[in-house]
């Protein structure tokens, strides 16, 4: 599956919030939360901002800003969900050098 596709399974499915996951440094699921209408091919490619420094064992708070790549192939419609829900499992970035963190277990 690739963006269009994840993209297109959501507007199917009436999604109305996209929930970006990931894994933290002990290997616990992480994840925020975005309204669909923000997810787009772009978006796939630069990601969406969140503070590192609120994960245990990644960023001290003067280095935070981070990035999560969102990866299509995982895209899967949440059926635990009250309201519909795209579910994405992502890849952790630092938001200067674009190189997969290396905290990420992914």
């Amino acid at each position: 599956m690739d963006s269009k596709q994840a993209i297109e399974l959501g507007k199917q499915h009436g999604a109305v919030m996209v929930d970006l996951k990931f894994i933290d440094l002990v290997g616990k699921w992480q994840h925020t939360s975005v309204p669909f209408h923000r997810l787009t091919p772009e978006s796939f490619e630069e990601g969406f901002g969140f503070d590192g420094s609120s994960i245990r064992g990644f960023q001290p708070i003067n280095q935070s800003d981070m990035l999560l790549i969102p990866d299509a192939t995982t895209a899967v419609m949440d059926p635990f969900t009250k309201h519909p829900t795209l579910s994405l499992v992502c890849t952790v970035q630092d938001t200067i050098t674009r190189q997969n963190y290396s905290r990420d277990p992914r």
